[in-house]
């Protein structure tokens, strides 16, 4: 995980008198979804097969989805569905705002191809898998999906949701506490649960520079990327993303157990 929910459950299926808290077990991970409002039965099914959606479309695992299709260059973008499309077109704009720092197109994918979209994907995915629940009526509730977290309204009446940032070395500890209410995303890139993964576009090699990088901003499909281009650029990422996305924040660890953050990081940390 690349963050840790303090005050939500932990069950795997819990039902309460208000709410409901579901893992569901999908892209290779655990999505732990926490809806603190009544809702019908019908909206956590809708996120549930939105995310297996998402998994079957957009998995480079599987040689014959349709992205690893486009990847392996059997079918064009112009080929697949409406969403695919824009997915790609995601990918260009990301490529293009960061410099190179996020390029999808020129990472080593599981399938053998070249084109990777893992990076924003994932939270592309849980960012409207939160719309979904909106759309049923939901105004509390978070989704985390391995340490990637959509937040709306509060944990409880009042109350902000809390949520830990791991540190890097001690998985038992919280780097910092940061508090979300009415509607923020928290991404985290990091090496410590896959070690070096994330891979520098310009050298095309893992990058382990620094520890970990969090992103805190108002849409996880943003954040997701980010955080990645940040992990990629060093500490320059502050500069770059205070310069051109000043409504995210950054918090990062070198690998000297430094931390450092922009100056918006504070308006978000509680401790």
């Amino acid at each position: 995980m690349n963050a840790q929910m303090t005050n939500a459950g932990r069950d795997s299926l819990t039902q309460s008198r208000r709410g409901r808290h579901h893992v569901e077990f999908v892209m290779g991970m655990a999505v732990s979804i926490d809806i603190r409002d009544d809702l019908p039965s019908d909206a956590l099914d809708e996120v549930v097969q939105w995310l297996h959606h998402v998994d079957a479309t957009y998995s480079t695992y599987i040689p014959d989805s349709p992205i690893s299709r486009v990847g392996l260059g059997i079918a064009s973008a112009e080929d697949m569905t409406r969403e695919v499309g824009e997915v790609v077109a995601l990918c260009e704009e990301l490529r293009d705002d960061t410099g190179g720092a996020f390029d999808a197109f020129v990472v080593p994918a599981p399938n053998g191809s070249h084109f990777d979209p893992s990076g924003v994907v994932k939270g592309w995915s849980i960012e409207r898998a939160a719309t979904i629940l909106e759309r049923h009526g939901a105004t509390n509730f978070c989704i985390n999906a391995g340490g990637d977290i959509a937040l709306r309204g509060h944990a409880r009446p009042g109350e902000p949701w809390l949520v830990g940032i791991r540190h890097p070395d001690l998985p038992d500890r919280s780097a910092a506490v940061v508090a979300g209410a009415d509607r923020l995303a928290i991404a985290t890139s990091a090496t410590y649960e896959r070690g070096a993964h994330i891979i520098d576009p310009s050298t095309g090699e893992p990058t382990a520079d620094l520890a970990s990088v969090t992103i805190i901003g108002p849409d996880l499909t943003y954040a997701d990327a980010y955080a990645t281009a940040v992990f990629v650029m060093g500490p320059d990422g502050l500069n770059w993303l205070t310069r051109r996305h000043p409504d995210y924040a950054a918090f990062l660890i070198t690998r000297r157990d430094t931390a450092l953050s922009t100056s918006n990081f504070a308006d978000h940390r509680v401790s």
